[in-house]
């Protein structure tokens, strides 16, 4: 059975940084597409970035420049680096894996079978 396992959340001013990450176990994360979503109180739960098994990259509008999704296979972890965060950042990111293989990157949450407990990350103005 896969696990996934976040960290690196935490609190921050905006213009801050903050790097997660996601420990893979279970899961041959190397050949899954894998993608961060984040979820605020009282809102639906969004893609933030995904990566393919061959290193194709998508992110939502809102983090586009800021936020750099990255995966190192041979520690099987995913990372997420947020620079320039924003209060409207505030959420519980989760890191989730797809279980077939797929073509090419995506953020639908419903496309995805694997999902970690998440991380809080809490940005102030």
């Amino acid at each position: 059975q896969g696990q996934l396992v976040e960290s690196g959340g935490g609190s921050v001013q905006a213009g801050g940084s903050l790097r997660l990450s996601c420990a893979a176990s279970g899961i041959t994360s190397s050949s899954r597409c894998m993608g961060w979503f984040r979820q605020a109180p009282g809102k639906e739960r969004e893609g933030v970035a995904a990566i393919d098994s061959g290193g194709s990259t998508t992110y939502a509008d809102s983090v586009k420049g800021r936020f750099t999704i990255s995966k190192d296979n041979a520690k099987s972890t995913l990372y997420l680096q947020m620079n320039s965060l924003k209060p409207e950042d505030t959420a519980m990111y989760y890191c989730a894996a797809v279980m077939a293989w797929v073509r090419g990157p995506r953020l639908n949450p419903y496309e995805y079978n694997y999902w970690g407990q998440g991380t809080q990350v809490t940005v102030s103005s």
